[in-house]
């Protein structure tokens, strides 16, 4: 079973962010930067079940420059076997990465694609779905409980819906995106540092594959939300309406 895995560079959830005052991106002088939450869960899963088969290789690969080195290899450190960075210099969208990553997968020939639903920095939720419809398998997103059927010929993934669960089964090979209550990622160990250290990583460029990753679309800016004003109460039903009619101006 060979599980492939994509990890992406983003702020820490606990790191303040500051937008730059032309709105072109954020401030990155003093942001600490980990790998994405829904990533580490995937890669989590990959290696339950890759303890659970027996056997198996876990592939982990992200897209961007050096300074993505250290989130791939805390993937290694988690418990990857080896690592893939595809280095490319701008910032892409998620049709650029997805394109990577499908040249990526039909290099590697994985059994399963582990991912995360969405990345914290620009929540786009869209690499996933893209990834699969271009290698044209199946797909299961936001999966919060994952099961190997039929000799780990089909997964069997609980998904969460605005109305519930749902259960689907989907054949491999496949792409399964994670959502945080799937599993909670383990610590990494420092022998699982001083591992990752002699783990291989390949490096590679979008010309070699033979991909023209070139972004469709660009952020025009981006700008700090509004703080939240104090809540008020209202006495009856009309005064609601008014004021939502006329300050909030949602109706």
């Amino acid at each position: 079973m060979k599980i492939l895995v994509p990890l992406k560079r983003v702020p820490d959830s606990d790191t303040k962010i500051r937008v730059r005052p032309d709105g072109s991106g954020i401030e990155t002088d003093g942001v600490k930067f980990s790998i994405n939450p829904f990533d580490a869960i995937a890669i989590e899963e990959a290696l339950r079940i890759k303890e659970k088969i027996g056997a198996g290789e876990i592939v982990a690969v992200t897209i961007g420059g050096e300074e993505c080195m250290e989130q791939l290899r805390g993937g290694l450190a988690m418990g990857a076997d080896r690592g893939v960075l595809v280095r490319a210099g701008n910032a892409l969208d998620p049709l650029a990465i997805a394109k990577l990553l499908a040249a990526v997968y039909r290099r590697e020939q994985p059994h399963l694609v582990l991912a995360g639903k969405q990345a914290i920095d620009d929540d786009s939720n869209q690499t996933g779905q893209m990834l699969a419809a271009l290698l044209g398998v199946g797909q299961a997103t936001f999966v919060s409980k994952l099961e190997l059927i039929e000799n780990q010929s089909k997964a069997r993934c609980q998904r969460e819906t605005d109305t519930g669960l749902e259960t689907v089964n989907v054949k491999l090979p496949a792409v399964v995106t994670v959502d945080l209550r799937l599993n909670e990622p383990r610590y990494v160990t420092a022998l699982g540092i001083m591992k990752a250290k002699k783990k291989p990583v390949e490096e590679l460029t979008p010309a070699a594959l033979g991909v023209d990753a070139v972004s469709r679309t660009r952020v025009l800016k981006l700008e700090t939300p509004r703080k939240r004003q104090t809540g008020v109460r209202v006495k009856t039903v009309d005064e609601l309406i008014d004021k939502l009619r006329n300050e909030a101006k949602v109706i």
